[in-house]
């Protein structure tokens, strides 16, 4: 009997133990609840803040011809509306993520209590999250926070509570919708838009079933599931996404046999701004959109954000062109760094030159670090003998090897750079901009940032100035080299090539590059008149006030060169370039339009214009530049001129052509290193393939051929008859003349003095326009 009433009292004792403690737990998470709900752990947003809530939208940037060229962002996030996304994208979220979600109110009980017994309770992960798409909006919407042990009650709770309001807040397509736009997927990006155009290439609207499935089967584990990371992991999970919609009866089992069975297929586009297509070009379309944002205001009067507003950038980029010019540097610029490399041979400046590895050493970042913790130099001089793992840029690709930071700086210094910009002549619309040759590896940008000595590229310039300054278009200039004492005894050379006994017309001594014709040039004409020309047609850097000036050695810029040469084919008006057409905001309502012709005026005639671009073409057809026709075999209207400096440090080239003006430039960024030699160091053949290149890829595709085939216009009779001379004249033909008069060996018959005058006037009248 005692040992019955003992049993007793110990089921009763247990019962109440079991009863005391289900209420304790609940008591206790029923504190935890109110603890959450108001607001303990974090503030629990209100309908009201749910509905105002905003997001981080990425700037879109687009070419010319309307094709996203990359993007602005801190998350990278565009967003759609519902009937943009496709309904099997739909249906296979829904069979993947949440089943039910048409039938609960933003918690799905059954997973929630299946979720806390084995995952929580029971440390049984194979559960899965339990989370509806409502929660995990609510995630997505007010991501968590280390908050410790408790966390993850903490935050299931708290999600609850919002997917409950957000519910209150929004129907079931908007939630979806939210979701879509604000779900992180593999590669740091957000949204189903930004995935399915990084991923694919696409819009989320042409999203094939695949191709949806294969999205959504980030969402389990977005790193694990990337399928450009990992194809054979992503193609299992996009199976197990279709294996589901077939499961709740979205597709039929012959359709899930044969989406299984095709191929995991990606069209991968890299928005990061250091990859893809013309990352200068984005670089500096991003600082122009920063600056006006700053002067710009949204409908609430907050100024708008470059990286968070969500903006449409219309540029003028033209794609096709852009890669046409990508791949004409890349083609060039492998060769010549060979040949380049191979003339400097053993004994190249970068190997043997201590001093200038020194001086590059001193400027790296990791000198800079060690001495300002006070390391001594032989201490540093330790660390630098260290082999490390080096990433290095090579024209065949990345290379890794295992090096020293001296190894590292030798490979730099010898590297080759150049610089591009193609400009529209009529209003200054950049349609191609290359600023180095690897964005990755050279942030440093050759056209804009780069001002180098432009060499004979000047010259156009200061010959411009002096037909407009009354000079003849025939007259002929003394090749002769003088040695100016007054200049510290400079004497200006020519090439070898060049007859010092000779005097040249200005188209020959343009079109060969004469150097002794264009100072003479210049004395005629006069530095402050070529230099107020100069700046007339766009040159706002400091130009030199000496006569080296018809030289090039003002250190210029390649845009605004450029831009100089617009002129000759813009009706004597330069076209300053603009790289930003129009900018839209989120919903695609026009904010500005940058397109509109500015009323500039003209810097020098008609005559002066149709004169230059006579004496440039005539640069193409048998000087300097000759080569873009016996080499390139190029039958456009071309006309141009070629650029080298001292020591062969700077190759430049400008190309001129009815349509399109493009600058080039090559050389290595340290000054102190330049080519060996005149024959590979010329900006003939440094820079000028370049623009070669090009025009041959151009010519071969029809888009091109309002470029490629214009013509330019005829010039005018006077302009023509201006130009009948002959192309030289020996200096003692000259000479003679006057010597015959000087020693007066003149006949004093009446009629050969009649003769005689007639022959004096006619040399006089020939000598004054010479």
């Amino acid at each position: 009997m005692l040992k019955k009433i003992k049993r007793i009292a110990s089921k009763y004792h247990l019962k109440k133990i079991i009863l005391y403690g289900s209420g304790t737990i609940f008591s206790l998470l029923l504190l935890l609840f109110l603890s959450v709900y108001l607001g303990a752990w974090g503030k629990i947003p209100s309908r009201k803040e749910i509905k105002e809530t905003k997001h981080s939208n990425a700037t879109e940037v687009f070419s010319g011809d309307g094709r996203l060229i990359g993007k602005i962002f801190i998350a990278d996030r565009q967003p759609i509306n519902y009937n943009q996304i496709p309904k099997h994208f739909i249906e296979a979220l829904l069979a993947t993520e949440d089943a039910r979600f048409f039938e609960h109110d933003g918690i799905d009980y059954n997973s929630l209590l299946r979720v806390f017994f084995k995952s929580i309770l029971l440390r049984d992960n194979s559960s899965g999250g339990g989370s509806t798409i409502s929660q995990q909006l609510a995630k997505n919407l007010y991501p968590r926070k280390n908050i410790g042990k408790l966390g993850i009650v903490i935050h299931k709770i708290r999600e609850c509570i919002i997917a409950k309001r957000i519910e209150k807040v929004y129907n079931k397509e908007e939630v979806l919708t939210q979701y879509l736009n604000t779900v992180p997927f593999s590669d740091n990006t957000f949204g189903i838009e930004s995935t399915s155009k990084k991923f694919f290439n696409k819009k989320a609207s042409n999203l094939s079933l695949i191709e949806s499935a294969t999205i959504v089967a980030m969402l389990k584990a977005t790193h694990s599931y990337n399928p450009r990371l990992f194809p054979k992991k992503s193609k299992l999970r996009r199976n197990v996404v279709l294996s589901q919609m077939n499961k709740y009866g979205y597709i039929e089992e012959n359709r899930l046999a044969i989406e299984k069975a095709k191929p995991l297929s990606l069209n991968y586009k890299n928005y990061k701004h250091d990859k893809g297509i013309a990352p200068y070009f984005r670089m500096q379309v991003q600082k122009k959109l920063e600056a006006w944002c700053k002067k710009n205001k949204d409908k609430h009067g907050i100024p708008y954000n470059p990286y968070t507003s969500g903006l449409k950038v219309h540029t003028t980029l033209n794609y096709n062109m852009q890669l046409l010019a990508e791949q004409a540097v890349q083609e060039h610029m492998k060769v010549l760094q060979k040949t380049f490399e191979t003339e400097h041979g053993k004994n190249a400046p970068w190997l043997k030159d201590k001093s200038l590895i020194n001086e590059t050493l001193k400027k790296t970042n990791i000198y800079k670090s060690l001495k300002s913790k006070g390391y001594s130099n032989k201490k540093m001089f330790d660390s630098f003998q260290v082999k490390r793992s080096l990433k290095l840029f090579d024209w065949n690709g990345t290379k890794i090897i295992k090096g020293t930071v001296l190894d590292s700086i030798q490979h730099y210094l010898k590297q080759l750079n150049a610089g591009m910009i193609a400009l529209d002549p009529n209003n200054g619309a950049v349609r191609s901009w290359i600023g180095g040759v690897d964005f990755e590896y050279f942030k440093y940008d050759h056209v804009n940032q780069s001002k180098r000595q432009v060499g004979s590229t000047f010259k156009p310039i200061v010959y411009a100035a002096a037909l407009e300054n009354g000079m003849h278009p025939c007259t002929h200039i003394p090749a002769k080299v003088i040695t100016y004492k007054d200049l510290d005894n400079w004497a200006p050379r020519n090439s070898s090539s060049v007859d010092p006994n000779k005097r040249y017309s200005m188209k020959t001594a343009l079109s060969k590059s004469i150097n002794t014709c264009a100072v003479k040039v210049l004395e005629e004409t006069g530095i402050k008149r070529s230099t107020k020309l100069a700046k007339r047609m766009g040159i706002k850097s400091n130009i030199p006030q000496v006569p080296s000036m018809v030289l090039g050695t003002a250190e210029l810029s390649l845009s605004e060169l450029a831009t100089a040469y617009t002129c000759f084919v813009n009706d004597s008006k330069p076209s300053e370039p603009f790289l930003i057409s129009k900018i839209e905001d989120i919903d695609g309502n026009l904010l500005e339009d940058f397109t509109a012709k500015k009323d500039v005026k003209k810097v020098f005639s008609n005559a002066t214009r149709e004169t230059m671009i006579e004496y440039m073409k005539e640069t193409v057809n048998s000087g300097t530049a000759v080569r873009l026709k016996y080499k390139y075999k190029l039958k456009n209207d071309i006309a141009g001129k070629t650029g080298t400096t001292q020591n062969n440090k700077d190759g430049w080239f400008v190309g001129v052509t009815p349509k399109l003006v493009v600058a080039t430039w090559v050389g290595v960024d340290n000054y102190h290193i330049g080519f060996k030699s005149t024959k590979y160091g010329q900006g003939a053949h440094s820079a000028l393939p370049i623009f070669a290149i090009l025009m041959q890829k151009m010519n071969k595709q029809n888009e091109f051929n309002t470029i490629t085939k214009a013509k330019f216009p005829k010039p005018s009779k006077s302009v023509l008859e201006n130009l009948e001379c002959t192309d030289a004249i020996n200096e003692s033909f000259i000479s003679r003349l006057f010597q015959m008069r000087k020693q007066n060996r003149f006949k004093t018959t009446p009629k050969i003095k009649r003769r005689n005058r007639r022959r004096t006037r006619r040399a006089r009248r020939r000598t004054r326009r010479n």
